[in-house]
């Protein structure tokens, strides 16, 4: 690790990092690096989960808000931007409803204790930089805590997997160290942001485990979030994620493998106020229960003899958004659902 100079080397052996300067503000301009990107689409398969028990599968699931950025961007072609101002009403709105925004950490903990009913979670994708400079001191105001997400082997860069959204600077590993003493739950995104679908089990080990032993030591203690790049999960992935020792993992979308180890999650845009947070909510109950009517309904099904994990790829389901609100358990979709061009909105 360099944490002087903003950038964690790669935990992948023999691959080449270039140094990264340390960032003089929240905006300061990241420097262009070459990253493997995954590809911007992911095939979506029709089958249904079988030959395998969904890792947690359970009840009904905890309310969590998804965010990415906070920021005041004139393009957003993904749908990414919150603005501070409209941050702030929706941190007010939950507030005056009782309700109180923590991190996932502090969720979980709660729920295991039966103390969550007036608690929603807070999260955020990527780790941007804003996150530390627009988030925080709102949160701060309401004494309310998140967790951020963020790309492991990537820190003190640019989002260089959004090709066609604006450059956003992410977090260095300066900031990532602060806001963990702070209280901040930093969780993983992966090393590089790329999609887990379709992984040989090999490289999904590498990006679950060696991305959690970075952060570690970047945080200086444990680290017990994931969260699946591009919201794109299917078995395998949860399996890995499981073994690598996470104690939860945030996908986007209810699916059939809708647990402790792909917790949905609601999207939350520029134009959500409160009535569209109450629709919001509303809707994840509704899905809460139709999925466990399916989960339900697969229990109670004869299983196929597994025939590895070819036997574990699972349904892709609609989510509700995509790289820049939810993406489904197989690939991007955007808001409301609908495959779109990169520069569609609602």
């Amino acid at each position: 690790m360099d944490a002087e100079r903003g950038s964690v080397r790669s935990v992948l052996s023999g691959v080449r990092r270039s140094v990264v300067p340390t960032a003089t503000g929240p905006r300061a301009d990241a420097p262009r690096t070459e990253v493997r990107r995954p590809q911007a689409r992911l095939p979506r398969s029709r089958r249904p989960v079988s030959g395998a028990a969904l890792p947690g599968a359970g009840p009904a699931s905890p309310w969590i808000l998804m965010y990415h950025s906070v920021a005041v961007e004139q393009e957003d072609p993904y749908l990414l931007t919150v603005s501070p101002e409209r941050f702030a009403d929706q941190m007010a709105w939950l507030h005056r409803c009782g309700r109180r925004g923590v991190s996932v950490r502090d969720l979980m903990r709660a729920r295991a204790a039966g103390r969550d009913a007036k608690l929603v979670g807070l999260t955020f994708d990527d780790g941007y930089a804003d996150f530390a400079r627009h988030a925080v001191p709102i949160l701060q105001e309401y004494g309310f805590t998140a967790t951020a997400y963020v790309v492991a082997d990537l820190l003190g860069r640019a989002n260089d997997w959004d090709a066609e959204g604006p450059r956003k600077k992410l977090l260095t590993v300066d900031q990532v160290t602060e806001l963990a003493a702070a209280g901040w739950e930093i969780g993983s995104h992966g090393l590089g942001h790329q999609a887990l679908p379709g992984l040989p089990a090999d490289v999904l080990a590498t990006q679950t485990r060696e991305s959690r032993r970075a952060l570690e030591e970047v945080v200086g203690g444990p680290v017990t979030g994931f969260c699946y790049p591009y919201g794109a999960v299917d078995l395998p992935a949860t399996l890995a994620v499981r073994d690598a020792g996470y104690d939860y993992a945030c996908a986007i979308a209810h699916s059939p493998l809708t647990g402790r180890f792909a917790m949905p999650r609601c999207y939350v845009g520029d134009r959500d106020g409160a009535w569209r947070l109450r629709a919001k909510r509303g809707r994840h109950r509704l899905r809460d229960t139709v999925t466990e009517l399916r989960q339900g309904r697969l229990a109670g099904r004869p299983r196929p003899e597994p025939k590895g994990h070819a036997a574990a790829e699972g349904e892709d389901r609609r989510g509700s958004a995509a790289p820049a609100g939810e993406r489904g358990t197989g690939g991007p979709e955007r808001p409301g659902g609908k495959r779109t061009g990169r520069k569609a909105r609602r």
